[in-house]
């Protein structure tokens, strides 16, 4: 259930810690002043966008251009284990990869949550730039600094983070690339994407 404090937290600029299917998240809404509250927490650079987290790919067609055959990879797998580099349907604030945007289908029910109550939000974990991540989203949340309000508890699985995936669409047809090794392996990706099942 998402609190009343915590919907008018993020409505006005806040940043939320959460739980996810690999590990802890930081929600904002993708927009200017919600992304300088984020990168600035994160002590992030502003040139390495953050990916958007939404309940499913057909959300997402708001947002990218889906080609089919992604749509087959994500069902093919489980849920929240990849994160699609994508074109945009219009190109969006850079921080968010402007013509170039990364978008994960969240699984972690909690998650979920935050998206059915304020659409697209952001999906990056829960540290500063290049800082070992937490492994629940109360701790993610207190060593950022964040109010008791804006962490949504529970534990993540930990590990691995989602796959990167960057998909091109071309004249053949869409390509794949892996710009990350997350939970899903290369391999896993690159046989199945020979040979669609």
């Amino acid at each position: 259930m998402i609190s009343s404090q915590l919907l008018h937290h993020v409505r006005n600029g806040g940043i939320v810690a959460y739980p996810t299917s690999t590990l802890p998240g930081l929600a904002c809404l993708p927009e200017a002043r919600s992304l300088d509250r984020l990168f600035d927490l994160k002590q992030r650079p502003s040139d390495k966008p953050v990916s958007l987290g939404v309940l499913s790919l057909e959300q997402a067609t708001d947002l990218v251009h889906v080609p089919e055959k992604v749509r087959q990879l994500e069902a093919a797998f489980p849920k929240g284990g990849f994160t699609f580099i994508l074109d945009a349907v219009e190109p969006l604030d850079a921080r968010l990869g402007g013509e170039r945007v990364a978008v994960r289908c969240l699984a972690h029910p909690t998650a979920r949550l935050l998206v059915e109550a304020f659409g697209p939000i952001t999906a990056t974990s829960a540290n500063e730039s290049g800082e070992i991540p937490a492994s629940t989203a109360e701790e993610a949340g207190a060593t950022l600094g964040l109010p008791a309000h804006a962490i949504l508890s529970g534990v993540c699985p930990g590990g691995m983070g989602s796959t990167i995936l960057s998909i091109i669409e071309g004249d053949d047809g869409a390509e794949v690339t892996v710009m990350r090794e997350g939970i899903v392996p290369t391999h896993s990706v690159v046989q199945w994407w020979k040979n669609p099942t």
